[in-house]
Formats: C-alpha cells, structure tokens, sequence
C-alpha cells in the first residue's frame, strides 16, 4: 500500500515532476491504460491536491479500481475514485476532472467530523463500505489507521447483526421514499420518477449489501443478480427488471432511445442546475459502456444507468424537450399510465426484502422487525 510522507521534502518529486496527471494528461503518454497505470495517477492526484490545500489531510482510493472482484472497464472506460479528506467542511462535495474523453477523476471531498466515530461507521451502508477496504494514497496526520481500526475492530463488520443493521436502514429509507410516491396526484414528473428509482436503489443495495458494498450506478442490473443469488433469492433480479418496466422490453428499443439520451445528457450539462453527475467529462464514460451492456448476453443491464442519467437530465431540461424522454417513460410504465402499478410493485418488493433480512435475522439469533 502506497503512502505519500506528509513533510515538505516528500513534494520534491512533484516540483521536479512538472507532468502531474492532471495539468499535462499523464495518460496519454501509456501506451495501454490498466488498473495499475489508473492507480498510479490516482496518486499522482493526490500529492498534487495536498501539496496545494493544506487544507487536505488524508486522501484513498474507493470504486472499482481497488475492488479484486470487478474489472474496472467497462466498455473501455473507467472512472477514478478519489476521496479527499479536509480538516475543514469542504467547500464542495463532488468534482470531475478530464484526463481523455475515455477516462476522468471523480473527486469526493469529506470533512474530518464525518469521521469522527468510528466504531459508529460500521453501521453506515454508505460510509462504512468506503472506508473498509479503500487504498491509501496520502496522509498528512495520523487518519487512515485509527479511523480503520474503529471501523474493523474485532472483525465485526461483516457479522451478521452490522450487516443486518445496515440493510435495515437502507429499507427503511426506502419505505420512506417509497410513502412520498402515494402522494403523486396529476402529473408524473422527473423527480418521481428519481425518487422511485432512488427508493428501489436502496432496496436493492438492502439486499446487495448482505455480501458486497453498494452496487455502482453504471453496474446495477449487472452485478445485482449474483447478490440476489448470494442471497438466495435468484428471483429478485427478474422482479428489479419488472420493477424498471423491462420484463418485455427489446433491446433494440434500449439502442433506439441512444440518441435522445445522449442529446438530453449533452443540453443538461451546461445547466448549471442539472445533479453534478450529468459533466462533460462522463459522455463516454456513460456511451461507450452503454454500448457494450447493449452488445452483451444481457442488454436490458443499460436501462438503469441510462434512463437515470436521462432522467437526471429530464429534470432541468424545458418540457418542450422532454417528449423523447416522455415516450420512454409510456413505454416502462413509469408514466402517468402504468405509474399507479409500478408504486404497488415497489411496494411488494419492500415487503420481500424486509421478510428476507427476518429470515436472516432470525437464523443468527436476533431481533426481527416484528421484535423490534
């Protein structure tokens, strides 16, 4: 595991080192990108981001490049994850930065108080999974280790009662979301719909958490069935599918939609109210993988992260721009026709996840739902 030093000397090698990744595209000087040469300006970034804020006292590594199980390409892009830790409440949460159209850095940026418990955070389903196995890449304090060792103590984080926690405040969030959705009267509009995909992507993770971190957005419908599998419910990936409206769905429809998406993600990102994950710097990262789901023995795996993101962009596009994105939702059922039993669907699905953490719960001794 790499560790910058935090004194001054340790900077010599980027002040001689005027080709930092992200001020010369370090990247376009490999000739073939890997995991490895993606690691190496994902350190490269974060001595250049602490020399300059002294703001920074720890930064790691989380996402696909560090995880052993997944390859982080997908269709021939890839993403850097960086978090950054600040002594202070960052001034922003979340930045992208180019490195070619194929590859970009996604900074996250966390203040020193998110951390400040430890032990607590092997109950966060969000928190808790970046920070149980990430790399370390620099350090300016003492951080990394002690926040860990809370984290890690006695090897409890993967025992049952944690990991039954951490699905049970996922479901309940989810139920939350879930209980706004009755509420929808005359018209349904993009915010439904993220909010109807944000309570079934905490179900989901509710039962994917049982046996990994959280499901990235690019990777929902393909990784959730092994979980489902592990979970031994196989059949809760066919109900995700239902749930998205796709039972039925031809992948030439999911190819057909490509350029309507692609023109509402491209209109959205120079708005300067559109949720920060609509940039310039992940057109490809979205396109180029979508075309390798659609290619793949699965293709309906491209509908969750291309009707988010063109949802995502539907919510601050003008509605004389939103017929495409209209149609589709007709299509799933996620319009105003068919919305009614998509929420009823959602809401049996809830009820399975939350017999399927009982079942599990009372296998290993401890409280049910009922009991709690």
């Amino acid at each position: 595991m790499f560790v910058c030093p935090a004194d001054e000397a340790s900077f010599d090698c980027v002040r001689r080192n005027k080709r930092s990744s992200l001020r010369s595209g370090r990247i376009k000087e490999l000739m073939r990108v890997t995991r490895e040469s993606l690691i190496r300006i994902a350190k490269e970034t974060a001595q250049e981001r602490a020399f300059n804020d002294r703001d920074i006292i720890a930064a790691y590594l989380t996402g696909s490049l560090v995880s052993k199980e997944t390859d982080p390409m997908l269709g021939g892009t890839a993403d850097i994850d960086i978090i950054f830790v600040h002594k202070d409440e960052p001034k922003h949460r979340r930045e992208f930065v180019k490195l070619t159209p194929d590859f970009h850095v996604d900074i996250g940026h966390r203040a020193k108080a998110e951390f400040k418990r430890p032990r607590e955070l092997r109950l966060d389903p969000w928190l808790g999974w970046e920070m149980y196995d990430p790399m370390l890449l620099y350090e300016r304090e003492k951080f990394f280790e002690f926040v860990q060792a809370g984290l890690r103590a006695g090897f409890e984080f993967n025992a049952p009662a944690p990991a039954l926690q951490r699905s049970r405040i996922l479901l309940k969030d989810a139920r939350g979301m879930w209980r706004g959705l009755l509420e929808i009267e005359d018209v349904v509009t993009p915010k439904d719909i993220l909010q109807y995909m944000n309570s079934l992507y905490h179900a989901i993770n509710a039962v994917a958490e049982l046996s990994g971190p959280p499901l990235a957005e690019r990777r929902v419908m393909l990784d959730f069935a092994s979980r489902a599998e592990t979970a031994s419910r196989p059949g809760m990936d066919a109900a995700l599918v239902g749930l998205m409206g796709a039972s039925a769905l031809d992948s030439s429809k999911l190819e057909a939609w490509m350029p309507e998406w692609k023109s509402a993600f491209e209109a959205a990102m120079q708005n300067n109210r559109v949720d920060v994950s609509i940039h310039a710097a992940r057109v490809n990262y979205y396109e180029k993988a979508f075309a390798a789901m659609l290619g793949s023995d699965k293709p309906v795996c491209v509908l969750w992260p291309l009707f988010h993101t063109w949802t995502l962009a539907a919510d601050v596009l003008p509605d004389d721009a939103l017929e495409a994105w209209r149609s589709a939702c007709g299509e799933l059922g996620l319009g105003w026709v068919g919305f009614d039993q998509r929420v009823s669907g959602l809401d049996h699905f809830l009820d399975e996840v939350e017999a399927l953490l009982d079942e599990l719960a009372a296998q290993n001794g401890l409280e049910t739902s009922t009991s709690l």
